[in-house]
């Protein structure tokens, strides 16, 4: 796209901490949870910039809920990028709000339960229902053509903000094989029996294709 220049990446606590040493594009750090905050501020004092944030699981769906879920109701012209492995990745393999049921965990060694620890929390579910939400996927990135829908997705959310439509909400199911203790190839067999029942790949809500169906009925 040629935005090199203008990109500007938000990352939290977590592992999207390091991510600055993979993109040559420009980065700041957010206190845990607090991304979206800090890319509503750079993107209202630098609206002419792409920016987007990158959070796991565990710092959005549960540290940051509040703020994720204003920044989408408000309808920020940002994107999001939502990597759901279903635990705390950084910091041990805890449970996190994404953790299935009956899956274990260093926090719930005997698999999460519904009367302990509540339901999953189909987030990306929740935020589609916001108005201020234009774009709302589910994706993967396991296979190589997995890859290549993942990239067109997130292609589509840059291009959202020269629309100011809304917010571009992609969440990316993922693996963790050090916090499942399973080897890559294990992960992603049991992602694809477990995860992708609960978490299903696809379109959630496409505001813009939305105005296209309707345009031409």
């Amino acid at each position: 796209m040629g935005i090199q220049e203008k990109t500007i990446g938000i990352s939290p606590v977590g592992c999207s901490v390091m991510a600055y040493n993979y993109l040559e594009i420009d980065w700041q750090q957010a206190a845990h949870g607090r991304a979206p905050a800090l890319a509503t501020a750079t993107k209202r004092l630098m609206p002419n910039h792409y920016v987007f944030t990158y959070q796991g699981d565990g710092d959005l769906a549960s540290i940051g809920t509040a703020e994720i879920m204003h920044a989408c109701n408000r309808g920020e012209n940002i994107l999001v990028v939502f990597i759901n492995n279903a635990i705390y990745g950084m910091t041990g393999g805890q449970m996190a709000p994404t953790t299935l049921l009956g899956m274990q965990t260093s926090t719930s060694p005997e698999g999460r339960e519904v009367a302990l620890h509540g339901y999953p929390l189909k987030i990306t579910e929740l935020i589609a229902q916001l108005p201020g939400a234009a774009y709302v996927t589910r994706q993967s990135v396991h296979t190589p053509a997995a890859v290549r829908k993942t990239k067109k997705c997130i292609q589509k959310g840059f291009e959202n903000q020269d629309k100011k439509i809304g917010i571009s909400f992609i969440e990316i199911v993922s693996t963790c094989s050090s916090g499942w203790k399973i080897s890559p190839v294990a992960s992603n067999q049991w992602m694809e029996e477990h995860m992708f029942k609960l978490y299903p790949i696809g379109d959630l809500k496409d505001s813009e294709r939305d105005k296209e169906d309707k345009y031409m009925k």
